[in-house]
Formats: C-alpha cells, structure tokens, sequence
C-alpha cells in the first residue's frame, strides 16, 4: 500500500462496514459529473425496463387490433398495479440513500431487508387478484369479448408473476439507492435481451416453441424478470455490489417497516391513481372504436418509453438528493435538482423533434394498417406540446422522492390528473367539438398544470427541511 496516498488510506480505513470499496463518494465534486455517471445507466435501465410492455407489443400487433387493445388494456391493469410497488419502493430508496450518505450501512441494510418483507406481503395480493378477477376487471371496463379474451389471458400470466416482478425491482432499487446503478443496468440488458430473443418464438410458436399468442408475450417477460431477479439476488449476497445484504440476525423491524411505508404510501398512490387515470382516459376513447383504442395504446406505450430518458435521470437525482441531504448539504441537493431539469428539458426538446418527422414510421414499427398509423401519428404529434414541460415533472418528483417528501408530490398528481385533465377530457370531445382528439389535447393540458404545481413548490425549498 506504500503507492497509495494517505488521505485515501486513511477513508478506506473508516470505510463502514457493509459497504464495498472502492466506490466514488456522490456528495462530493461535480455535481454535474456525478449526475451523469449515476443516470445514464439509470436511463438505460427504465428504457430496457419500459421496454419490456413495447415489445409484447411489437409481435402482438402482427395478431391484429384486438390483441393490441387487449394486451394494451391489460398491461395499464398491471402497470396500475405494480405502481403501488414502484411507490413502496421509493420509500426504500429514500431510506437507503440517507443512511448511505450519513455512511450508516447497517441502517441501509437493515432498510433492504425490511424492504422484501413488504414486498412478499404485495406480491401476495397480486398473485390471487390475477388468478381470480383478469377477467372480471375486463368486462367491468365494458371492453368488447374479443377483447376481454385476449387481455385476461395475458393479465392472468402476468399478475401470477408479480412476485418476480415484485423482487426484482426491490434488488435493481437497493443497488441504485446505495449508488450502484452500472450493475442493475448490466442486469437488465442480459434480462432484456433474453426477453426480446425469445418472446416472438413463443407468440407465433417458431422452432420447437407452441404457438401462445398474448400468452407467449406475457410468459416470456415473466421468464425474463425472474431471471433478473435470480441475478440481483445473486449479486446482493454474494458481495457484489456497493451494499452487501445479509441475512444475519434478521427480524422484523415494525418502525423501519412503517419508516418505508410512509414516504412510499403518497409514492404509490401516485402511481396508483396515474395508472387509473390512463384506464379512465382509455374508456373515454371506447366510444370512438377499437382502432382509436389501440392508438391511444400505441401513443401511450412510445410516450412512456421516451420518458424513460427523463425518469432515468430523474432517478439519479433522486439517489444524490437523498445522499447529499444525509450528508448534511441541502444547498448542493437543490443545485442537484435544477442541474437535472435543464438536462432533461434539452432531451425532451430533441425528441420532441424527432417525434413531429418521423411519427409514421415510429407507428408503423407497431402496425401498418393506414387509419391505425394515421390516428396514432396524429396523436403523438399532440403530444409533444406537453413533452415541452414534462421534464419538470419527471425530475421534481424523483428529487422530492429521494428527499423522502411525498405528500406535496401526491397532492399535485391527485390535483392536475383528476381536476384539470379528467374534466377536460370529459368536456373537450362533445362540448368543444374537438372529437377523439379532445381527449389528447386534455392530457397535454393536464402536464402543463402539474409541472406548473411542481416549479412552485421545488423552488420553496420546503423539501429540503424533510427528515426520514
């Protein structure tokens, strides 16, 4: 060791233990530098994560408009789901960044574990919505029986693996928090690339494969989320990445447990009422047919793909919020956040751009049937009006997040989706004439209120006096 400095000797020697060394540590230097090297594995992640539903949707829109609606229809179910325990997760990740920040690993560890303990409890509750109610929840959203067969089929499927679900997003989020977001990403490439491989061998039963239509899409992203998860869980144990989990001298621990449950609660209500809110919307588009559904579908499977760019580093500025708040540097935190904004701004500009030229061909990537590619393009082209500000939403959610605040977050979501958007799609098609595109053009003015609610608030500075 005589090569090495002394100041560097000195910190690994007080490294905590529990935490892997070499690591960088993210509440010093650049903050721009440090942003960048957290999120861009961020943003390749969510990409491949969000991916995973536009690829089913790829292969299943070569079955037909029926298949795309109900595979449509049936992944906003599951999506509205599993967004509860996006939210749950966030109180995780808020945990475990503030006690890495403060170097506290066995309060970072003690929090992961406590993490899967909910997790078991969700993951539970799916599996048996899944098994006894995919079809039900189909008829009540008075979709049409072809509909309704195709959906329940692959909601069935991906309800009962929830728990891979559940638990892989669980290990990617522990890795992130604790500031290693290079080993998730790597996972979700290998996850991902198993997924896109295999899924259209088991939809139109190539090879040796049976032919399983929506079945086969659902069953290959359960496959591949559990290999995920056999990974992470891998790397977790067997020391592998900046947090080491360990199952010694495990019990539960009731007031981590609600710690985690109540910043994660407002989280998942968010999620939960954004995923309702996309059923509601989709209703609204019933009456104007199956091929306006599916559009709808389309747009709103690409625009989530593309704010992934956005949630990706919005998700590393929450990691660092969190970080740098339990290292006692709040000034840094806020710079963290308007530091990320204008980033995310600059890319949603570009793919704003891209959208406008090229929103045939992106659409007829999904499907090549004309009045299917027209209304979809058309749709998408509206939607760039609000990609102008959804950055502000994407970002200052995930900071306030990371800094454990989310109740403002749950109010603004609550009050721009169910005040604004929710009545003006109601009124904007029949009362103002504006026909199916009404619809559309409420969801852009929706986006403009909630980044609006978001700007306010951030620049208050409330959310920096947050304790966990």
């Amino acid at each position: 060791m005589e090569n090495i400095e002394p100041q560097v000797i000195d910190k690994l020697d007080k490294r905590p233990a529990g935490l892997a060394f070499p690591e960088r540590d993210w509440t010093e230097g650049s903050i721009i530098r440090n942003l960048l090297a957290l999120s861009w594995p961020l943003m390749i992640s969510q990409g491949l994560n969000m991916i995973g539903p536009t690829i089913d949707m790829i292969w299943v829109g070569k079955l037909g408009p029926a298949p795309i609606a109900g595979v449509g229809v049936a992944g906003m179910v599951v999506m509205f789901m599993m967004s509860a325990m996006m939210g749950l997760a966030v109180g995780t990740r808020a945990m475990i960044a503030r006690f890495v920040g403060s170097n506290d690993a066995e309060g970072a560890n003690n929090a992961a574990r406590q993490a899967f303990v909910v997790g078991v409890c969700f993951a539970a509750v799916m599996v048996t919505i899944g098994i006894y109610f995919s079809e039900q929840i189909l008829i009540l959203l008075r979709m049409d029986a072809e509909v309704v067969s195709e959906g329940a089929a692959y909601m069935r499927i991906m309800f009962v693996g929830a728990a891979a679900m559940t638990f892989r997003m669980l290990t990617e989020g522990i890795m992130q928090s604790s500031g290693d977001t290079m080993t998730p990403m790597r996972i979700s490439i290998l996850f991902r690339a198993f997924h896109t491989a295999l899924c259209p061998f088991l939809v139109f039963g190539l090879w040796i494969f049976p032919r399983l239509g929506v079945s086969g899409a659902a069953l290959t992203n359960v496959l591949s989320q559990t290999l995920g998860l056999v990974l992470g869980i891998w790397i977790l144990l067997t020391e592998r990445t900046r947090l080491r989990l360990t199952l010694s001298h495990f019990r539960l621990d009731p007031d981590m447990i609600w710690r985690i449950v109540k910043i994660g609660l407002p989280a998942a209500i968010i999620g939960m009422q954004m995923g309702l809110i996309h059923i509601v919307m989709m209703t609204f588009m019933v009456p104007f047919g199956t091929v306006a559904v599916a559009a709808h579908i389309l747009g709103q499977r690409l625009e989530m793909f593309m704010n992934t760019l956005v949630m990706g580093l919005g998700m590393g500025a929450g990691v660092l919020t969190g970080q740098n708040l339990g290292a006692g540097e709040p000034e840094r935190a806020e710079r963290i956040g308007w530091l990320s904004l204008g980033i995310a701004e600059i890319i949603m500009v570009l793919a704003s751009g891209a959208i406008l030229i090229w929103a045939e061909y992106i659409v007829s990537i999904f499907n090549t049937d004309p009045s299917l590619v027209a209304l979809a393009s058309s749709f998408l082209r509206i939607a760039t009006v609000g990609y102008l500000v959804l950055a502000s939403i994407s970002v200052f959610k995930h900071v306030l997040g990371g800094a454990g605040d989310t109740v403002p977050a749950m109010i603004f979501e609550v009050g721009h989706l169910w005040a604004v958007m929710l009545p003006l799609a109601f009124l904007l098609p029949g009362f103002f004439n504006l026909g199916v595109y009404g619809i559309r053009w409420a969801i852009v003015i929706g986006v403009y209120a909630g980044a609006a609610a978001y700007l306010i608030y951030f620049q208050t500075g409330r959310w920096k006096l947050k304790s966990v």
